[in-house]
C-alpha cells in the first residue's frame, strides 16, 4: 500500500494499541509459484508484541500454500470513512477531490503450523478468553470428549511478526482548520464508522 510520511503510525505504541482492539483481518498466503494467493478472512488474537495466534478448519485451502512457503501477510483495515469531495476541497467545493480515511496494519510473518492437540486446545482457550470471557464455555480439552473428537478438524497457526507496515490516513496533509471542518462534517453525518474516523482525525497530529 502507498504510505505517505503523514500517514504512517506515529510510533510502535500507536499501531500496537490499535491492533489489540481490532481482532479480525485477512490472512494472505502466496505459496510457491502460484498464480494468485489464498486470502482467508479470520478472527485472531494478538499478544501486543510479536505473536498472533488463530485456528482454521483443516479443509481450508490455505494449508498447502503455507506448507510450501511458511510466510504470510496478515492485514487488518478498519475505522474507514468516505470523505466527500466538497468536504475535502481546498478552495471551490465544485472541484473538490473525494478521498477515504482508514487505518490499516499489515503484518509480515513467519508461520508455524500447529497440529499438536494440547497446543491447539491452548489456542482455543486463549481465544475463548479474549472473545467471550465469562461465557461459561468449558475449557477446551485435548483429552476429554467432545473436544478430543473435534480437535482433529482444525489446525492452529502461530504467526511471528517480522516486519510491519502501517497507514493511518486521516487528513495528515491538511491544515488544522480544514481538519476541524471535516471533523464537524463527520459528527453531523454520524455514519457507521464516522465516529472512529473522527477520533483519529482529531487525535493525530
Amino acid at each position: 500500500m502507498l504510505i505517505h510520511p503523514w500517514d504512517d503510525a506515529k510510533d510502535e505504541a500507536e499501531w500496537k494499541t490499535w491492533l489489540t482492539r481490532h481482532d479480525f483481518g485477512q490472512l494472505v498466503a502466496g505459496g510457491t509459484g502460484r498464480d494468485l494467493p489464498v486470502v482467508v478472512p479470520t478472527h485472531f488474537t494478538y499478544d501486543g508484541d510479536t505473536t498472533v495466534r488463530l485456528h482454521l478448519a483443516r479443509p481450508n485451502p490455505v494449508w498447502p500454500l503455507l506448507e510450501e512457503h511458511p510466510r504470510a501477510l496478515l492485514t487488518v483495515t478498519a475505522d474507514y470513512s468516505y470523505i466527500r469531495s466538497d468536504w475535502n476541497a481546498d478552495a471551490d467545493p465544485a472541484f473538490g477531490v473525494p478521498t477515504s480515511y482508514y487505518a490499516s496494519v499489515h503484518l509480515e510473518t513467519d508461520v508455524r503450523i500447529i497440529d499438536d492437540p494440547a497446543e491447539k486446545a491452548a489456542i482455543l482457550n486463549h481465544q475463548l478468553g479474549h472473545f467471550e470471557p465469562g461465557s461459561g464455555r468449558t475449557p477446551v480439552s485435548a483429552t476429554d470428549t467432545p473436544d478430543r473428537r473435534l480437535l482433529p478438524g482444525i489446525r492452529g497457526l502461530e504467526l511471528t511478526v517480522t516486519a510491519v507496515r502501517t497507514k493511518f490516513k486521516f487528513g495528515g496533509n491538511k491544515p488544522v482548520d480544514k481538519r476541524a471542518q471535516i471533523a464537524e462534517h463527520l459528527a453531523d453525518r454520524a455514519g457507521p464508522l464516522d465516529a472512529e474516523a473522527r477520533e483519529h482525525l482529531l487525535r493525530r497530529p
